[in-house]
């Protein structure tokens, strides 16, 4: 039976098969208009997940999901809001044993018109796109309790008059009380908000779509362009007590150390829609019950700069389970990307991306390269022993063949997580000797075979005023690990940043920077397989690793603050502004 089929049975005229044809080019397709299909059903459309230790409590993690991409603050007279007949999920995985979430929370919003007889969306104290919510979770497959019945999603945030004014607006104190009013204490222990938010995410989309025509040396002619600046989404978000998370019910504090395997968490986020079943004679769709998935999200920009384009709507229809992401493995091994940091295929014709250039002949014969052996030539041998690549370990995965180079560094970031083990620790202790045992610095290996972030929940959270802070992520980490006399030794400790992208991700983090610099080597440099070149004995930090280091995407920030307590995300943009500055 075709797709449509299955979504809309059978049809009594022609006329109206066509009509409902075109809503389902509509429904059934993430990131921001990443899908083809979702790009035409934005309010199922899922831009964002982060997940990351609350930076001003130690004991939960915040997990947020947001939806609804490239709100103008001024989009009257229709406001957007969360849709009905959609569910919104956040999924959450912490057993590799287990076939399906095991822990899944469900929204399900409703909206009201209180006053139809008007045409503003606010006026005499009463709203119309009143949205509330129901949020629902379950545990182990169990069913869904109810665990907030009445939660309530803030106004838009359209003007003063509309939001302070005492007479004909809500008479709201600020706007921000109306967003702190909105937060609910759910019954099992979390925190939860859903609302309108400024869009954390930030990318110079029109270089990134114009065959990676990035401004990273923009000038006052030229300079980087944030596509997302002063855009608003609408955001999920959870502030969850480790506990609740971990497989065993532990704290934080029972971890055994700040890599403890066993607070590994694997989060992904989705929307589905209703099936369509019917047209009766009246002309009314009816709905048969069964839900149609058709936006998912886990790791950021895998739909839309990993996976082609012939395959993104299909992408977003499955879930991260029962080995159904391995059909899109060889986009990970040979990722297109790769082709313009490469001076044998694309790589002159893409100058803005002239400082990430893969490693040819890593330590004089390794080749990474799409469609090269990478490290392949060594499958099977007695040198891989006690290592992640040995055959009796994942090597089966990491080196499928001898075409595949970037599964032993690019396919476990994405599908298993990055085990603490050799190779895949830092090249200081290793003396030269890439397959050594290493420095420490991340395990958040969750080997699901599927896409999603991956966060170790015992790393503590870097201070947002840590003079090491960086956007970097856990590339930093690796470069303080490599290069800082206070790092540069081979025993376990926290270094700043280890809770960052892609051990988790932060609001703060620049992943579009991170993931380039990911496709061009870098995670290989920082285990010791350097760029070609490296000498014996020399400076690990190359020419060649130190423009990978300074290569940034051209917009490394959010064009806004962030909150320091949760929900985190900022006040959404203002519609009507009349202060005449960038925030009201």
């Amino acid at each position: 039976m075709s797709r449509f089929s299955l979504l809309f049975g059978r049809f009594r005229t022609p006329i109206l098969t066509y009509a409902l044809l075109l809503l389902a080019v509509g429904s059934y397709a993430s990131s921001h208009r990443e899908a083809p299909l979702i790009s035409n059903d934005p309010l199922a459309d899922n831009t964002d997940v982060y997940a990351f230790k609350s930076p001003d409590d130690p004991n939960t993690i915040t997990i947020i999901a947001n939806y609804i991409p490239f709100q103008s603050p001024e989009g009257g007279p229709n406001y957007y809001s969360f849709g009905e007949r959609i569910r919104y999920e956040i999924h959450v995985k912490n057993k590799a044993t287990t076939q399906t979430d095991d822990i899944t929370y469900r929204f399900t919003f409703t909206r009201n018109n209180e006053d139809p007889t008007t045409f503003f969306n606010i006026r005499l104290g009463k709203q119309n796109i009143k949205t509330t919510y129901i949020c629902e979770k379950s545990v182990n497959g169990g069913p869904f309790m109810t665990i907030v019945s009445n939660g309530v999603v803030p106004a838009y945030n359209i003007g003063p008059r509309s939001i302070e004014n005492k007479t004909v607006g809500l008479g709201a104190t600020s706007y921000n009380d109306l967003l702190q009013q909105s937060i609910a204490s759910a019954t099992s222990g979390e925190k939860v908000f859903c609302g309108p938010a400024d869009d954390p995410f930030f990318v110079d989309l029109a270089g990134a779509f114009d065959a990676g025509n990035f401004r990273p040396d923009g000038n006052t002619v030229n300079p980087p362009k944030d596509g997302l600046a002063r855009y608003n989404v609408h955001s999920i978000a959870l502030k969850i007590p480790v506990n609740l998370l971990q497989k065993d019910g532990k704290s934080v504090s029972q971890a055994a150390t700040i890599l403890d395997p066993d607070f590994v968490i694997g989060v992904w986020a989705s929307a589905s829609r209703q099936k369509i079943k019917t047209l009766y004679g009246g002309g009314d769709i009816g709905y048969d019950g069964g839900w149609v998935q058709v936006s998912r999200l886990g790791m950021p920009l895998t739909n839309e700069a990993v996976i082609p384009i012939g395959m993104k709507d299909r992408w977003n229809t499955l879930t991260p389970y029962s080995g159904n992401d391995l059909q899109f493995a060889k986009y990970f091994t040979n990722p297109e990307l790769a082709l313009y940091m490469d001076d044998s295929q694309f790589g002159g014709a893409v100058p803005s991306l002239k400082g990430v250039r893969i490693q040819t002949k890593s330590l004089g014969s390794f080749d990474f390269r799409n469609g090269k052996p990478g490290l392949f030539g060594l499958k099977g041998a007695a040198a891989l022993n006690g290592t992640a690549l040995a055959e009796s370990a994942f090597g089966g995965i990491l080196l499928p063949d001898a075409t595949s180079p970037r599964a032993v560094d690019l396919l476990p970031i994405f599908y298993t997580g990055v085990p603490n083990l050799a190779p895949y620790q830092l090249a200081t202790g290793k003396n030269g000797n890439p397959l050594a045992v290493g420095k420490p610095f991340i395990h958040n290996f969750l080997p699901t075979l599927g896409d999603m972030l991956r966060l170790n929940m015992a790393v503590p959270a870097t201070p947002r005023n840590d003079p090491n802070f960086s956007s970097l992520g856990l590339v930093w980490a690796a470069v303080l690990g490599l290069t800082n006399p206070t790092y540069t030794n081979a025993n376990l400790q926290f270094i700043p940043n280890m809770d960052g992208f892609p051990n988790g991700r932060r609001l703060e983090d620049d992943v579009t920077t991170i993931e380039l610099q990911a496709v061009g080597g870098v995670v290989l440099a920082a285990v010791g397989l350097w760029y070609d070149d490296f000498t014996p004995g020399g400076n690990p930090v190359t020419p060649n690793l130190a423009k990978v280091l300074g290569f940034s995407a051209g917009v490394t920030k959010n064009d806004t603050t962030l909150k320091a307590t949760f929900p985190y995300v900022q006040t959404p943009w203002r519609g009507y502004d009349y202060t005449l500055k960038a925030r009201y």
